[in-house]
């Protein structure tokens, strides 16, 4: 799952599932994960703060150089619980599970972006 050039299998798109509290259809989280190769130029199996700024939507955001210190470095596993905090279909408290979920530096840093926004 980790690299651009495999292939998601059925486990690992239920294993995706759950990690998002089911937040995502399995078709969404394999076009999600087509747009993860893309941006994963180099197929290392994370995407580097260059590749998510090469988004022109994410560099015009003017909140994006707050959000790159979070994003950056992902894995797809992680890439879509950060998206699935951004879900009209995620409660609050689904929200800020999925932060939370990438590990405590990186929700720390979300909340603060919450708070200071």
């Amino acid at each position: 799952m980790g690299s651009a050039s495999s292939m998601l299998t059925q486990y690992d798109i239920e294993l995706v599932q759950e990690h998002c509290n089911y937040l995502f259809g399995q078709q969404e989280i394999v076009c999600l994960y087509k747009r993860f190769c893309q941006l994963d130029r180099n197929a290392k199996g994370f995407i580097s703060a260059d590749e998510f700024l090469s988004v022109p939507e994410f560099a015009m955001n003017p909140i994006s150089q707050r959000l790159i210190k979070m994003v950056d470095g992902l894995n797809f596993k992680d890439f879509v619980a950060f998206l699935s905090a951004f879900s009209a279909k995620a409660t609050l408290p689904q929200k800020i599970e999925s932060i939370h979920s990438l590990n405590p530096h990186t929700s720390a840093k979300f909340y603060i972006l919450l708070v200071d926004f």
